[in-house]
């Protein structure tokens, strides 16, 4: 995407860091709805993620990260939005224009989250066949939900397998085919994030790529110019 210099996107997931701060850094997006952003403890806060939002050339929806998990449930269900304890007094409420409704049993006040529809999801699995079907191995995050969500689903893969490894244990797949529009094997897809069993997250190039996104522009835009539009293949 950084690459064909798309405009114009928007951002959606719960917790976003390398991702999202390329893609604002870059002017990508127009739009977001997230929760944390950030590259925890190890390089700290998102810069570029951070200037965007601040300067106004990134619309930010703030969420909680069960408020994108609510949003996107409903729309797997079918249903305009659903309601969502534990934001009642929470600034994000106001701030993102989130309704409340009144339970009808109780009286109770709570946050109607609206539905959530991608109209693509990206997902990187560590196995996937040639119609779509797709292992992930460990914790499975966002990934299935948003799936189901989505108008489109892209999978991309560590290692493509053939079908009968599916068929030999179906209580592995995480995402089945008839969901999924495309397959691509895309060895060290994750890269420089990390890949459950496969590979750690890329210390090194993460530290270059934070240190750049905190200096100026120029500094900026000669890392990416450098290291991902002029690269032809980048490996950690």
């Amino acid at each position: 995407m950084v690459r064909q210099q798309k405009r114009g996107l928007h951002f959606i997931k719960t917790a976003a860091s390398y991702d999202i701060d390329l893609l604002a850094g870059v002017g990508c997006l127009a739009s977001a709805e997230v929760a944390f952003v950030g590259f925890e403890n190890v390089f700290g806060l998102a810069p570029r993620y951070r200037r965007t939002v601040e300067t106004g050339t990134l619309r930010l929806r703030e969420h909680a990260c069960y408020s994108v998990i609510t949003g996107l449930r409903a729309a797997v269900q079918g249903v305009p939005f659903m309601p969502m304890a534990g934001m009642v007094g929470s600034d994000v409420v106001e701030a993102s224009g989130f309704k409340t409704v009144s339970d009808p049993y109780t009286g109770q006040s709570v946050v109607a989250i609206q539905a959530i529809q991608p109209d693509v999801a990206i997902v990187h699995v560590q196995e996937a066949d040639a119609e779509g079907n797709a292992r992930i191995y460990g914790t499975r995050f966002e990934d299935v939900i948003i799936s189901q969500a989505s108008r489109r689903v892209i999978i991309t893969c560590e290692r493509a397998v053939t079908s009968a490894v599916f068929e030999a244990q179906p209580e592995l797949t995480a995402i089945p085919g008839y969901l999924v529009e495309a397959v691509v094997e895309a060895p060290n897809g994750a890269w420089p994030l990390s890949c459950g069993g496969a590979y750690d997250y890329d210390h090194d190039f993460l530290a270059a790529y934070v240190e750049a996104a905190r200096g100026d522009d120029e500094t900026y835009r000669r890392f990416i110019n450098e290291h991902i539009l002029n690269a032809a293949v980048v490996l950690a």
